[in-house]
């Protein structure tokens, strides 16, 4: 029994300083095999990287300067601006080649009765002041003459106003332009929501040393914006002006536009701009406070540096939606199978 005590405290012992050993030279854990990733989901074309904005430089000031007498005031300047729309066209001919000479022609016969009733009536030229007090042919004449006059102007102006306001064609550009205290804003819904807000800039006297100034290529003083409505030429523009505020006035002489933007109200009007150019405006009703100081700067550009432009600030033009509509879609590629999976080959005789 004594053997046997013996022995199994030996074997006991022997078990307990073997383990140790076995445990540090026990093979480490295999390492965990790497996840695999999951194939990317076929989604056709990759996405094309934003363009930069074609109408400005790599330091953020525009590359196209205005040119002097074209889209805003000129100093000594007699007479409208030249025109660059369709109606502002019709307009300006309507002024220069009728409305002109006829108020000058009326200006002058008015002048003409005058000097003639200061010089025949003097009490020098008729001490006996006539006592006539009824002249039918006369009040005729007097009443008749002017309404044809009217009338005669009448059929100009409904012509115009009705070109004014013709509504848009169905290819036309919308921008929305927002009046604010003191400040516009803009959006293109049919380009993908663009939001754009424009303040005026001011001399580099009125700035900190970081901050931008404006130069002459950015514009005129009281007129150069911080950032620019770009529209295309010859494509027909829906404008359309409404205001968080007060009653302010979206006016362009260069367009022949000048549109109420009336809070809680939509009002709109289409132009075409027929040459390429910078064009300034500014608020013409008055705001408030900072009424003059809400100008408006407007770039007029190709359509192709137009539909640039905006792929630029994240927008898309009307004819992405109906080319990605009309192209076929990507079959998305089969996912790799065993041999047995795929369809057997056929054979001439069907074996």
């Amino acid at each position: 029994m004594r053997i046997l005590g013996l022995t199994s405290i030996l074997m006991a012992a022997g078990l307990a300083l073997s383990m140790p050993a076995q445990a540090q030279n026990a093979a480490p854990p295999p390492a965990p095999a790497p996840a695999v990733e999951a194939p990317a989901a076929v989604t056709g074309a990759a996405t094309p990287a934003k363009p930069a904005d074609p109408t400005l430089n790599a330091d953020g000031t525009p590359k196209t300067a205005p040119v002097a007498h074209i889209g805003q005031p000129t100093e000594g300047w007699i007479g409208l601006q030249h025109q660059v729309t369709r109606t502002g066209e019709e307009a300006l001919s309507f002024h220069d080649h009728i409305l002109f000479p006829l108020i000058t022609v009326i200006s002058l016969f008015v002048l003409g009765l005058l000097i003639w009733v200061m010089f025949r009536y003097r009490r020098a030229a008729q001490a006996e002041p006539s006592k006539t007090a009824h002249n039918t042919v006369l009040e005729i004449v007097w009443t008749l003459l002017p309404v044809l006059i009217l009338a005669f102007v009448a059929l100009f102006s409904i012509k115009l106003l009705a070109h004014q306001f013709t509504p848009a064609p169905a290819n036309a550009i919308t921008l929305k332009a927002i009046g604010n205290q003191w400040f516009w804003s803009y959006e293109y819904p049919d380009n993908g929501g663009i939001q754009l807000t424009a303040n005026m800039l001011k001399e580099k006297d009125e700035v900190g040393p970081k901050d931008r100034y404006r130069t002459d290529a950015d514009g005129p003083r009281l007129l150069a914006a911080d950032t620019r409505v770009v529209l295309p030429v010859g494509v027909p523009i829906r404008l359309l002006t409404t205001a968080n505020d007060v009653i302010h006035s979206w006016a362009v002489p260069a367009f022949w536009i000048k549109l109420d933007a009336v809070p809680g109200k939509t009002n709109e009007t289409t132009f075409i701009i027929e040459k390429p150019g910078v064009y300034f405006g500014q608020c013409s009703e008055l705001c408030g406070a900072r009424h003059g100081y809400m100008p408006i700067a407007v770039e007029a550009v190709s359509p192709e540096v137009f539909s640039e432009w905006v792929r630029s600030k994240g927008g898309t033009m009307p004819s992405d939606a109906k080319a990605a509509a009309a192209a076929p879609s990507t079959p998305a590629a089969a996912p790799a199978g065993n041999a047995t999976d795929a369809a057997p080959a056929a054979t001439g005789n069907g074996l």
